[in-house]
């Protein structure tokens, strides 16, 4: 494959020799052919002009730069062209978008370089913990947020980190003949205290409030709190709930401003980390046993874990990210993987600025095939193993395969 970071604005045509969203949106910039490859000019929908234009439009409103964002989340991203532009600010962006009739637009991301992974809001909650992303971006992806009383709007708030940012651009913002819809998205964000920065064109930004929201009040939409009782970060095959989810129902300090900036925040012991059992001990413990390791991996090894043989990286095992961590000085990116049957410890590597997601070994990973560079894992058995026997709940060839 053509080598980052070259693979952002260009890869070859025969590895993914699929014509149908060049012909679609060539016009739009999102993707041409040119000879022998895919060129990405960086444009989208919403941007046709390219990402590094739009984003500077939001940089008048967002603090981008400067470490303040680290985790973001593009819903309905196509070829990802936000969220690749977005990392020469320091932002790590995950992209996410089904397999509709675009059907290849998540492998084309990942073809260059961009993390991303197919999903898309349905009946179930995404499978992040709350309060995880310190932006939210919405380009056209038409999901209908205030559909069944805002349930949409609902996940994207208990994903949004207090002090937050969430960008929608396209409809039904000032669109025509949606004004009914716009006009329920503002009701929403209101309900939610969600503070207007601002409405430009087709995009409109709000911040989330720090606290708790202002709910219970009277709405339109019967939004209500949700139960104290309720797990806020269970996300695993976990129904979408119709209430909204408490930030004082996470242990922690976590909003926006409270947490350390981009890059302290990596090695900074997040507070979600410090409130579990013996948290400071286990969560220094494994940094340091990560930094032994990655070096042994190198050094004795002697894996070269960077460009040009490395750029997708995923680890299946990840704990608290600390092997992505080790790696956070070069130019990989890292999918960190918790199992849904283990401890839930995603929420601590998001607040280390990293990526990852739930997912139970025991069934096909959201991707398409040969999209990684370097798989690691750690104590590969206990991903299939039962709580309650020392039988294993699938095959370990079914999961190597």
């Amino acid at each position: 494959p053509v080598p980052w970071p070259e693979s952002l604005h260009k890869i070859w045509h025969a590895n993914m020799p699929y014509n149908k969203i060049a012909d679609r949106k060539g016009h739009q910039g999102w993707m041409k052919r040119e000879g022998e490859y895919f060129t990405f000019p960086g444009g989208g929908t919403m941007f046709p002009g390219g990402a590094g234009q739009y984003i500077e439009k939001l940089s008048q409103y967002i603090p981008l730069s400067g470490g303040t964002l680290r985790t973001a989340l593009d819903m309905g991203c196509g070829v990802a062209s936000f969220g690749g532009t977005l990392l020469s600010q320091g932002i790590l962006a995950l992209s996410f978008a089904p397999r509709d009739s675009h059907k290849s637009q998540i492998q084309f991301a990942l073809e260059r370089g961009v993390p991303a992974f197919v999903a898309m809001l349905g009946t179930r909650r995404l499978p992040f913990p709350a309060f995880s992303f310190d932006l939210m971006h919405c380009s056209r992806c038409l999901i209908p947020f205030t559909a069944y009383n805002a349930t949409y709007f609902i996940e994207v708030d208990r994903l949004l980190r207090p002090g937050g940012y969430l960008v929608i651009s396209g409809p039904p913002v000032q669109w025509p003949k949606q004004d009914k819809e716009w006009a329920d998205l503002q009701a929403v964000a209101r309900a939610l205290c969600y503070e207007l920065i601002a409405v430009d064109g087709n995009t409109v930004i709000w911040k989330k409030p720090v606290g708790d929201s202002c709910l219970p009040s009277q709405n339109e939409f019967g939004l209500e709190l949700c139960d104290e009782s309720e797990p806020p970060s269970d996300a695993w095959y976990y129904k979408l709930k119709k209430c909204v989810t408490r930030p004082s129902s996470a242990k922690g300090e976590y909003a926006l401003g409270t947490i350390a900036k981009w890059p302290e925040r990596l090695t900074k012991v997040p507070s979600r980390a410090i409130v579990m059992k013996n948290g400071l001990d286990v969560f220094e413990a494994d940094a340091r046993r990560w930094a032994r390791r990655v070096a042994y991996y190198r050094n004795s090894l002697n894996l070269a874990l960077k460009p040009p043989a490395v750029r997708n990286v995923m680890d299946m095992n990840a704990f608290f990210g600390g092997f992505a961590a080790a790696l956070a000085s070069d130019p990989v990116w890292v999918m960190n993987v918790i199992p849904a049957r283990k401890p839930l410890t995603l929420d601590v590597v998001y607040d280390r600025g990293l990526i990852g997601v739930y997912h139970d070994w025991c069934e096909p990973f959201s991707t398409y095939p040969r999209t990684y560079d370097f798989i690691h894992v750690s104590g590969i058995e206990s991903l299939i193993k039962r709580s309650d026997s020392s039988k294993p709940r699938c095959s370990l060839v079914d999961l190597m395969v």
